[in-house]
């Protein structure tokens, strides 16, 4: 993995958990996800039409297709992320719903894509996962009020699994520009969450009214997060990005131990050093 890469990811990383943190502080609804991705798509068209203008992209069927299947994938998304906070806590759902992701993601891209990762990589991706495991190892007795919420960071996390797989096929074979496949998957998203929000529309509009500067922070960074992946999965094996990527949960837990009192921090730290040897081996393969 190269240093632009690494770089890449990490930001991410940061900027991944900083949502997640905001979205469950204001326990974020399905029609709050259709507000996100409306509000995302006006900040990036800017963008999204100079990658136009600079790029002259081909738009054909395939890419309008790939297009809408990120979109359909990106939608299932944030509907069981989402209701996975409204069941359970951040420090729960997150690591939970982040480490299932990569895990499934390393061995779909060995099995479907050939890509083979060094035994390095491979065990750095173990000890992250192992890591997930400690970060919500309190919670494996669970009552009936947790099992809900670790049944939808289960599913989150297959979906991530899938649209990661998905959208590296988007970006490394069909060759869509970042920007232009996370800006026009959602419209797609928004379009297909529009129902939502027509459904809850009072809701929607005291949200605007009282929350402006959450919505307005976490619509801006959702879409930079993924772009920031989307980038370096262009030029970089999914089965060494997706691992890496999972450092965020150390900062969730962290949000979830630290600002909204969930507890549980020095078997965090424990894990924390876990996943940092993990994160070592995975660069180093």
């Amino acid at each position: 993995m190269t240093g632009l890469a690494f770089a890449l990811v990490l930001a991410s990383a940061v900027i991944h958990a900083t949502w997640n943190y905001l979205a469950k502080r204001i326990e974020a609804s399905s029609s709050d996800a259709w507000l996100f991705t409306t509000l995302s798509m006006i900040i990036y068209a800017p963008l999204a039409l100079g990658v136009v203008v600079l790029r002259h992209p081909v738009l054909g069927r395939r890419e309008l297709l790939v297009m809408g299947g990120t979109a359909v994938l990106h939608t299932a998304y944030f509907l069981l992320l989402l209701r996975g906070y409204r069941s359970g806590g951040l420090s729960l759902v997150y690591p939970l719903a982040r480490g299932t992701g990569p895990l499934l993601t390393t061995v779909a891209a060995i099995a479907l894509l050939g890509e083979r990762p060094t035994s390095l990589a491979l065990s750095g991706a173990t000890l992250i996962g192992i890591s997930v495991i400690l970060l919500a190892g309190s919670y494996w007795g669970l009552d009936r009020r947790s099992g809900g919420a670790v049944l939808f960071a289960l599913l989150t996390g297959a979906t991530i699994a899938m649209y990661t797989l998905w959208d590296k096929y988007a970006v490394s074979v069909v060759g869509l520009h970042p920007i232009l496949l996370e800006w026009g998957s959602g419209v797609g998203r928004a379009a297909l969450l529009t129902p939502f929000a027509v459904r809850e529309w009072k809701h929607v509009r005291t949200r605007l009214r009282t929350r402006p500067r959450e919505l307005l922070l976490v619509a801006a960074l959702i879409p930079l997060a993924y772009i920031m992946v989307l980038t370096a999965m262009s030029f970089t094996p999914v089965s060494y990005v997706a691992p890496l990527r999972e450092v965020s949960i150390l900062i969730g837990a962290a949000m979830g131990a630290g600002l909204l009192a969930e507890g549980q921090a020095a078997r965090r730290l424990f894990a924390a050093v876990v996943m940092v040897v993990g994160v070592v081996l995975l660069t180093v393969g």
